[in-house]
């Protein structure tokens, strides 16, 4: 008896979803090779994931760091400014006004009140490697009291850029405390609203 003859599975061609535009060589419809890919996805939107935006430093000094930051960074422009410039005082007080600000924006919210008290103390230090005076000690104190009589602009101007940012600083994180106080007394608490909770009603017959 002849045995039926029996057709060999054909194999069914497996259905595979169409690549995006992205992947695709463009109108030939060539992929890309893996190189090519990675490129395209390092050339598209967004940032590389190793990189991170640039901030400026932001940080926090308490009174007695920002006292510091400014009286060193007082010295080190007055002692650049007798080098490079002969301790010229216009160069010294916009020194003096830039230091001043970061100060005032560096310190801690707690210890506001002493970015103005700090800020002259440093222009007084500061300017000791400019004076005129020379010789002895009575001399040295002339000299700065002279440079101080002189530059008396930018030390009123220096504590005035001081107080103003500290005011809006201070203005600003009573607004966000009162703030905060308003939503914390719009949201009750956990065990409030449990206690609050109505009970299950009893059936009367």
């Amino acid at each position: 008896m002849e045995q039926p003859r029996t057709r060999p599975p054909q194999a069914r061609p497996r259905r595979t979803a169409p690549l995006p535009p992205q992947a695709q060589g463009g109108q030939d419809g060539a992929v890309p090779s893996g190189e090519s890919a990675t490129v395209y996805r390092a050339a598209g939107g967004g940032p590389a994931p190793g990189r991170r935006p640039l901030r400026f430093p932001n940080p926090r000094l308490t009174g007695r760091g920002s006292g510091l930051f400014c009286i060193a960074a007082m010295l080190v422009f007055g002692s650049l400014d007798q080098l490079l410039f002969g301790g010229s005082p216009a160069v010294y007080g916009v020194l003096f006004l830039l230091a001043s600000g970061l100060t005032a924006v560096w310190v801690r919210g707690a210890d506001l009140v002493t970015a103005p008290v700090v800020v002259p103390i440093a222009f007084a230090v500061g300017i000791v490697p400019i004076s005129e005076g020379t010789g002895g000690f009575g001399q040295q104190v002339m000299g700065v009291a002279t440079t101080l009589a002189m530059s008396a602009i930018w030390l009123y101007g220096g504590t005035l850029i001081t107080g103003v940012l500290v005011t809006v600083r201070k203005v600003r994180l009573m607004a966000r405390r009162a703030a905060v106080r308003r939503a914390g007394g719009r949201q009750p608490s956990a065990a409030q609203s449990s206690s609050q909770a109505p009970g299950p009603r009893r059936r009367t017959a």
